[in-house]
Parts: C-alpha cells; sequence; structure tokens
C-alpha cells in the first residue's frame, strides 16, 4: 500500500513538472504571428479592461491565445490527427481522411437564391460580346462517393446546377464537373488540397477553349516540370495529418507556344508592378500554391507575341492561376481581374468592351458562399 501511495506521487509530480515545463516553454519562447503549418494567423494577448473583463471576451481571447502558441503546437496536432485516424475516426477539423486523400467535410446548403448568378447577369448586361462561366469543383464534389453518406445528402453537383440555373440563357455555362468526375482515376486534384492539379485544369482547358473558338494544344506537345513533390496545401492545414502522401506541383511548358511580352499588376491609383506567371519563391513557404501568378493583384494584364488581335477579360479566383498559363497560348492580350477587386475602381485602366470575350472562373464554393459578390 505504502509503495502505491508512492508510485501515485511520484507520477503526479512528473505530470506536474511536464505541465509547469510546457508552461514555461510557451511563456519564454519567441511568439510568431503566422501558424506556418497551418498557414493562418495566430490569436494576439487580449488587451485588458474592465469592459473585457466583465464581458468575458479577455478571457475567451486569453484561451485563444494560449492554446495558440502553446509550446509544440504543431507537433501535438500532428500527433492528435494519427491517433484520431488510429482509433477509427477519420474526420478530423471538418476534413474526411481517407487511404488516398483528404477531402473537406461538410454537409452542403441548398440555394434558392443566387446573389453570385446577379451580379454576373447584370455584368453581362454590360459586356458587347460572349460572356462565359466555369464553376470548378472542389475535390470533394468529385469524389463525394468516398464520403459518409449523411455529407451527400445535398451534392455539389446539384448546387452547380441549381447556380447555372439562375444565370440568363446570354450567359454561356461551360460544365467542368462532368470532365472532372469522368476522369477521377487521374491526378487531377491535389492529395491534401481541394484545388485542381495543373493536369486537371489542363482536362478542362482542352474543352474551354474550343468553346472559347480555338483549338487546344494536345498534351505530347508540353514538356512537364515538376516545380515540388512537397506541396501540402490547405486540408493539411486544418489537421496537420502528414500520412497522405504530400502533391506535386508542375509546369506546363510549350517550347513552340506563345511567349509572354510583358506582365503588369496595377493598383487602383494605377501604378505598374512587373509580375510573372510563376514564383519560385513560394515553394517552400506555408502556401506554394501562390507558385501560379504570386501574390494576388487586382488587375494583371498579360500581353503575347500571338498576332491574332483576340483579348479576353478573365475574373476569376485562385482555381484560375495554374489556368492561365493555357489560356495564353491564345489571345494576344488578357486582363485577369482578381475576385476581391470591382470593375468600376479600374475604370481608368480598363474597358470591359474592349475585350472580345469574357470569361468568369471560379471554384464552386466560392460562388456558393458569394464571398466575392
Amino acid at each position: 500500500m505504502k509503495m502505491k501511495r508512492i508510485r501515485v506521487k511520484a507520477i503526479g509530480i512528473i505530470i506536474t513538472f511536464i505541465i509547469v515545463l510546457f508552461m514555461a516553454a510557451t511563456l519564454i519562447r519567441k511568439k510568431g504571428e503566422i501558424s506556418f503549418h497551418e498557414n493562418r494567423r495566430l490569436a494576439e494577448l487580449p488587451r485588458i479592461s474592465l469592459f473585457s473583463l466583465a464581458d468575458g471576451t479577455f478571457f475567451s481571447g486569453l484561451g485563444n491565445y494560449v492554446s495558440d502558441h502553446f509550446a509544440f503546437r504543431s507537433k501535438m496536432l500532428a500527433v492528435n490527427a494519427k491517433l484520431y485516424i488510429y482509433k477509427g475516426e477519420p474526420i478530423i477539423n471538418d476534413v474526411f481522411i481517407t487511404d488516398e486523400r483528404m477531402l473537406h467535410a461538410e454537409i452542403r446548403d441548398e440555394k434558392s437564391e443566387w446573389k453570385s448568378a446577379e451580379a454576373i447577369n447584370e455584368l453581362a448586361e454590360k459586356f458587347n460580346d460572349s460572356v462565359y462561366v466555369i464553376a470548378v469543383p472542389s475535390s470533394d464534389g468529385v469524389y463525394s462517393d468516398n464520403l459518409p453518406e449523411y455529407l451527400n445528402s445535398y451534392t455539389q453537383k446539384a448546387q452547380i446546377d441549381s447556380f447555372y440555373n439562375a444565370l440568363d440563357n446570354s450567359v454561356k455555362r461551360i460544365d467542368a464537373y462532368s470532365i472532372l468526375k469522368m476522369l477521377n482515376d487521374n491526378y487531377i486534384y491535389y492529395r491534401n488540397d481541394t484545388r485542381w492539379t495543373s493536369y486537371g485544369a489542363y482536362c478542362v482547358y482542352r474543352t474551354v477553349i474550343q468553346k472559347l473558338g480555338f483549338m487546344p494544344i494536345t498534351y505530347d506537345k508540353y514538356t512537364i516540370e515538376h516545380v515540388t513533390s512537397e506541396f501540402r496545401g490547405n486540408l493539411y492545414n486544418k489537421t496537420l495529418y502528414t500520412g497522405t502522401k504530400a502533391d506535386i506541383i508542375d509546369i506546363y511548358y510549350y517550347d513552340k507556344g506563345s511567349k509572354i511580352v510583358s506582365m503588369k499588376a496595377y493598383d487602383k491609383n494605377g501604378k505598374s508592378t512587373d509580375v510573372s506567371m510563376y514564383d519560385k519563391a513560394f515553394i517552400n513557404t506555408n502556401d506554394s500554391y501562390k507558385f501560379y501568378m504570386g501574390n494576388e493583384n487586382g488587375l494583371t494584364i498579360i500581353k503575347t507575341d500571338v498576332s491574332n488581335d483576340k483579348k479576353l477579360l478573365l475574373i476569376k479566383d485562385e482555381y484560375a492561376d495554374c489556368f492561365i498559363p493555357f489560356l495564353a497560348q491564345h489571345y494576344s492580350e488578357i486582363a485577369v481581374l482578381s475576385e476581391d477587386c470591382k470593375l468600376s475602381e479600374y475604370n481608368g485602366l480598363l474597358d470591359i468592351n474592349d475585350y472580345n470575350q469574357m470569361l468568369l472562373l471560379f471554384g464552386a464554393d466560392n460562388l456558393v458562399n458569394e464571398k466575392f459578390f
């Protein structure tokens, strides 16, 4: 009995020592502003005041701060993710983990009104030529068969169809979902991210470019460079689970194709900066997907040596970033407007009716969430 009490006491001392050690490490360690692995801003130390003490916001903020800055947080989250999988609990922080990939795991809501479709319809009325829309499904939309049945009560395909039905007849819809669904045995989506790979973008490009009036460049004409095979994307950021194989980021080169003559990003004051299609500075960062097109710019104007006087206005979110190199083979100029900018902010730089065609390319989830409309 005495030995048992000594053993219990010893265990209590060890546990207390470990807790004190972790707390001390948390207090003295250098505090960062960004979590590299989670790719998000960490909570700041809340300011203390009578009001924040009275309404409880100080204590909740302090809890978030300690949680975000706890010593060895990333390693502990990674271990916790593996423990969940070991216990047979494959959903971690709204991410479903299969043997092959991670998938976003949330129940989708049925929508009857589409603010995004209304905004596109209004824009199409102001444009003199053809307007095309592509709603790109996320990986869980294409691989929905891998998700638990209760998460498929309303599918992303149904959401996309509802959105397309809300568009005016003058707006031309391009069905990316069916193309990607048919090819889902191929490497068309990242395993650790919701977005499509360059190959997935290429597969859809072959159909899109014909709708736009051109012949696609065949796959065999491209030389493909693997820029990195260590990409871990937005689903990894939510779980820190390393059991899923890391992804490959590619560049598609066409040596005999068009060349970029100039590529300039503009701010709202008209100030320009030279930018490039690819930015290798992002490869070893916590947001490697920004390798395509670099940091988000409001307006980017790409001019090529194509001599057909065809000009495209592209309004897009991040799904278009690996799609743009394929489009650039066919147009003398492409104006790229990012999703969080308004045409009115660039009136002095951009007249939409200087362009022959308008293409809106968005991830379907962004159209549903209406984040940019």
